[in-house]
């Protein structure tokens, strides 16, 4: 009888709600302090559980009145979970409702399956089995999509328990071997003991006994291997197993594992109502083989316990096994008299079950009325076949419709995936495409900058080219000039001295004076012309270089379009054949930029131009007395960008210090050996 094992069910609420422990607070201004501080508060063990309820319903108003945050939510749960501990089905209900609520509004699928699962406990408290089937379908659909295998587990475990009481064994064996499945992926050995319980009771209505069996068998070691505080857990396994082995007619067995399950010396006194239903077991199976030593103490022990407990099922069975007892050892009034004491029972309870074993025990003890209680029990067992098919219909409806859900959700979810994939794909080919089109445009804008910087060389090597013609014609003219000067006027005013020296033969004073005059006169044009002429055949030590020349040509234009003080001092020692016409062309361009920037911005009175250099650098300084501006600034000019940008094209430094009114210093430093980099780009 299935009412003989009801009893371990219970276990399996052990894991019903989960508890999270609180710290004391010590500020109680916020709701959330004030709500652990009233959850704290009940965990004193004198606090009566009409005063739990009172605090429990304190906090639940503050939730209610309270901000929708996350900790409010996981506050809220944790209410319910202590109002699950008082039983009060009620005030656990409004709060589960408080927490739906705001789980919705949060769009939070974590405590809205919380809240799925705390109204599948309540419909369950309030036997409505349906209903807490559906919210446990709900909960168990969220916490399969989060891969939260605790909470998936719980719930499958719950669902199996319900299907088992309403005679779906295929469904709960389904639902059990879920919940089984997944705790091999947590360590929950409690949660994994209560499974493997309800596997083996269901195995067992399955008349699955070796599976049933071996489940059990699996629960004790579960036990054992960890040391439970005491040893009711093994107490169960062991009953179990003998009550398999009474299903198997093998008495034997079942007596022997019955009297090991009753070695707990705690048992009657810790768990009076499991404690009962071993004895009677026991006596049950000692009744089937005959062995009538203290039978009727056994069994009268066990209803007077199930009395006390108010078991009304319990004593039914009780009453039917008693009847057993008194017809099997000839004492028919008594059989008939517990035959209708269960009777009596089993129609004030309605229990169908019940009603069923009640009529059959009559009918076996009760002659006359035997038709009677036949046609009753077929009539009972029919109804209750049906309501068994329609409860199996109503739990594969919910199922169903709840699996149509989520497999809505998986093709959305699938739909999604796609469109994932192809913003992916989109995205890796539009970045592959951003990134071929960068390329080219850094190659196109490389090869832009080399032909950039051939054309600058050859600008540059023209206007050297031009700067030497130039000087060439000069240095030709100067020549023809030199030699005219000496071979035709020199000449011309020697001979002119000569005969003017003839005239020194008169001696008259007037002749005399007059002669030494011009004689005077012509030296000094001789010696004017003389110099004349050695200026314009020698060469200017600074424009020996035609760059220094070109450099000159700059500075003279800027000394004659503005009126700047300049100086300028030129390393006369530099070997400008050495240097990189790169580096030429771009200190050439870095000085013209800084002469224009000071002749638009500064508004300087005086500029000092230095160029030098040793056998690792060449070094140009740029300085004025102008306005000045701040070089900390972000965005700087076009022309001190290219600057910038000339200096670190020949891997140089340039520095800039300026103050406000005190002027303006660039210091560029670029090294010589750059030369085979910059060529080597070119």
């Amino acid at each position: 009888m299935k009412t003989k094992y009801f009893i371990f069910a219970y276990l399996l609420f052990l894991v019903s709600c989960s508890k999270d422990s609180e710290k004391p607070s010590e500020n109680y201004l916020s709701p959330t302090d004030s709500i652990s501080y009233y959850l704290k508060k009940i965990e004193s063990s004198d606090i009566k559980n009409i005063e739990k309820v009172k605090i429990l319903d304190k906090a639940t108003t503050i939730v209610k009145n309270s901000e929708n945050s996350l900790k409010t939510r996981e506050l809220n749960f944790d209410i319910i979970s202590k109002y699950f501990e008082t039983q009060e089905w009620s005030h656990y209900k409004n709060a589960a409702e408080i927490l739906l609520k705001n789980s919705m509004s949060a769009k939070d699928v974590i405590s809205l399956a919380k809240s799925y699962r705390s109204f599948g406990n309540y419909y369950y408290q309030v036997k409505q089995p349906d209903s807490s089937f559906y919210f446990y379908t709900k909960a168990e659909k969220i916490y399969y999509q989060i891969n939260d295998y605790d909470g998936y587990s719980t719930i499958m475990l719950k669902k199996g328990l319900i299907q088992f009481n309403a005679n779906d064994n295929l469904g709960a064996d389904l639902s059990l071997s879920k919940s089984l499945g997944v705790l091999k992926k947590i360590n929950d050995s409690k949660k994994k003991y209560s499974v493997l319980i309800q596997l083996g009771l269901n195995s067992n209505q399955l008349k699955e006994y070796s599976k049933a069996i071996n489940y059990f068998n699996d629960a004790l070691n579960i036990a054992k291997e960890n040391n439970y505080s005491d040893n009711f857990q093994e107490s169960v396994c062991l009953s179990n197993i003998g009550l398999v082995y009474q299903n198997l007619k093998d008495h034997k067995k079942a007596i022997s594992y019955f009297n090991k399950s009753l070695k707990d010396n705690n048992l009657k006194q810790d768990y009076p109502e499991a404690y009962s239903n071993i004895i009677d077991n026991l006596a049950y199976s000692k009744l089937q083989i005959n062995d009538f030593k203290g039978l009727s103490n056994l069994f009268i022990e066990s209803l007077k316990i199930r009395e006390i407990l108010n078991d009304n099922s319990a004593i039914i069975t009780s009453y039917i096994h008693l009847s057993e007892y008194y017809d099997k050892i000839k004492q028919k009034n008594e059989a008939l008299k517990y035959a209708n004491l269960a009777l009596e029972v089993a129609k004030r309870e309605k229990t169908p079950i019940d009603l069923l074993f009640s009529l059959k025990q009559a009918s076996v003890v009760d002659n006359k009325n035997a038709a009677k209680y036949s046609e009753d029990y077929l009539r009972i067992s029919d109804s209750l076949q049906i309501a068994e098919r329609n409860s199996k219909d109503r739990f594969a409806r919910i199922q169903l419709g709840t699996q149509e859900i989520i497999q809505e959700n998986d093709v959305l979810e699938d739909r999604n995936r796609n469109l994932l994939y192809v913003f992916i794909f989109t995205v890796i080919l539009a970045s592959l495409l951003f990134i071929v089109r960068a390329q080219r445009t850094r190659t196109r804008e490389l090869l832009y900058k080399q032909a950039q910087q051939k054309a600058n060389e050859e600008i540059f090597n023209l206007m050297m080219s031009q700067q030497a013609i130039i000087d060439e014609s000069r240095n030709k003219e100067k020549k023809r000039l030199a030699k005219d000067l000496h071979d035709g006027v020199l000449g011309r005013m020697f001979g002119l001295r000569m005969n003017l020296d003839s005239l020194n033969k008169k001696n008259d004073e007037d002749t005399v004076t007059r002669r030494l005059e011009l004689l005077n006169e012509l030296k000094t044009i001789e010696q004017d012309i003389r110099e004349i002429s050695h200026d314009l055949n020698r060469e200017k030590q600074e424009l020996i270089n035609n760059f220094v020349s070109l450099v000159h040509n700059l500075l003279e234009e800027q000394q004659a379009s503005y009126q700047v003080n300049l100086t300028y001092t030129i390393d006369a020692h530099i070997n400008w054949d050495k240097i990189n016409n790169s580096i030429k062309i771009n200190m050439y361009r870095i000085l013209q930029e800084g002469l224009q920037n000071i002749n638009k911005y500064a508004n300087a009175k005086n500029i000092a131009i230095e160029i030098k250099a040793d056998e690792e650098k060449v070094c140009l300084k740029i300085k004025d007395d102008g306005i000045g501006f701040d070089v900390n600034k972000k965005s700087k000019g076009i022309g001190v960008q290219n600057m910038i940008s000339r200096t670190h094209e020949c891997q140089g430094t340039i520095d800039i210090t300026s103050e406000k009114d005190k002027g303006t210093q660039i210091v560029i430093t670029i090294p010589i050996e750059t030369k085979q980099i910059i060529e080597a780009q070119a």
